[in-house]
């Protein structure tokens, strides 16, 4: 039990999880009505969110935390618990409970709360970057992540905070203050990181050495890379910054031009199964399939490149291991809503010529 909690309230939360289970599933907890939030069922389920809740402030990733946790879980190594930014980790469960905040003004989940987002401003590094896990663990996880959107959720989670925008308008004025600090910082991070090949910027690696801010590896299948996701991540969260100074206007510019000289085109990513009748991917031929893009593109060369498990670098996508093909997602149609739409826009916005 998280030691913040209030025993009668917790005790009548659990009791509405543990006798009718949570109906709203992890991944559509926050685009509920606005007067849910304030259901006992949403406040249950905060309940339960606080107590997977790390010492430090942030929570452990691809966890379902609707209901308290189990046995099993609370078996796991510390380790295996450790609280980070990947893959939507403690930005959705503050995202949530800023809603159930908003909703119930709640004494105890506001504390958690700002003992989450003090997690956050915690865990940013001096030059504006966020590792993948803090405290920090060896490794790749030290590296600047912008793998999945990791930075830009922590980064748009406070952008909003110190906006006072709904639903963290109840963030008092010292947390807004130091949230507007920490994406002033994160974005001079992201404009130092963006590639240039040729005196030209281009787009970004998914993680960039925290030191010498170079593109470098993570997992064997995530090589040193122009990112064709990611970076298309990072341009939308540009793209929000109000009167854009030039260098902003400069980076998203390189970027999108970039984006628009590699698309692959007359390819698709067709998902028939195998012989054996299991689940497979290939890319076959199509002359009428819309653009793709890859999710890693060769530094210096722009040629899409694909890299298994065994971290052999490869030039096509149906070399690598049905394990991987099927697994992950290294083609994709990232960017195509931020040219045809966004980009547009942007321009318009800011009367750019």
């Amino acid at each position: 039990m998280h030691r913040r909690l209030q025993a009668g309230g917790l005790a009548l939360f659990l009791a509405v999880v543990a006798t009718a289970g949570a109906a709203v599933r992890w991944n559509a907890l926050s685009r509920q009505p606005g007067a849910w939030y304030a259901g006992d069922e949403a406040r249950a389920i905060a309940a339960s969110i606080l107590q997977y809740q790390a010492p430090e402030g942030g929570w452990t990733k691809n966890t379902d935390m609707t209901a308290p946790p189990p046995a099993a879980y609370l078996a796991l190594k510390p380790s295996d618990r450790a609280p980070t930014i990947d893959n939507g980790a403690t930005t959705t469960q503050l995202h949530y409970l800023a809603q159930v905040i908003t909703a119930t003004s709640d004494a105890t989940l506001r504390a958690a709360f700002e003992r989450g987002f003090d997690y956050l401003l915690a865990a940013q590094y001096a030059n504006g970057g966020w590792p993948q896990f803090f405290p920090l663990r060896p490794g790749y996880y030290t590296h600047i992540t912008y793998n999945d959107n990791a930075m830009v959720n922590v980064l748009t989670l406070l952008r909003e905070a110190a906006r006072g925008r709904a639903p963290y308008a109840f963030v008092d004025a010292a947390r807004r203050e130091r949230a507007a600090a920490a994406v002033a910082k994160g974005i001079a991070c992201i404009l130092r990181t963006q590639v240039k090949q040729d005196g030209r910027l281009t787009a970004w690696c998914a993680q960039h050495d925290e030191t010498t801010f170079a593109p470098v590896w993570a997992r064997n299948f995530e090589p040193p890379s122009l990112s064709g996701s990611e970076s298309a991540g990072l341009v939308r969260f540009l793209m929000g910054v109000e009167n854009p100074p030039r260098g902003i206007i400069a980076g998203i510019e390189g970027a999108v031009a970039w984006f628009r000289a590699v698309p692959i085109k007359g390819l698709r990513v067709d998902g028939t199964p195998g012989a054996d009748g299991q689940r497979d991917r290939h890319a076959v031929a199509d002359p009428a399939a819309p653009a793709l893009w890859a999710r890693f593109y060769e530094l210096g060369t722009n040629r899409p490149i694909f890299t298994g498990r065994d971290k052999v670098i490869r030039y096509d996508y149906n070399e690598i291991e049905r394990e991987r093909r099927t697994g992950y997602s290294y083609l994709g149609r990232w960017p195509a809503t931020l040219l045809e739409n966004y980009h547009p826009r942007w321009r318009a916005k800011n009367k750019l010529p």
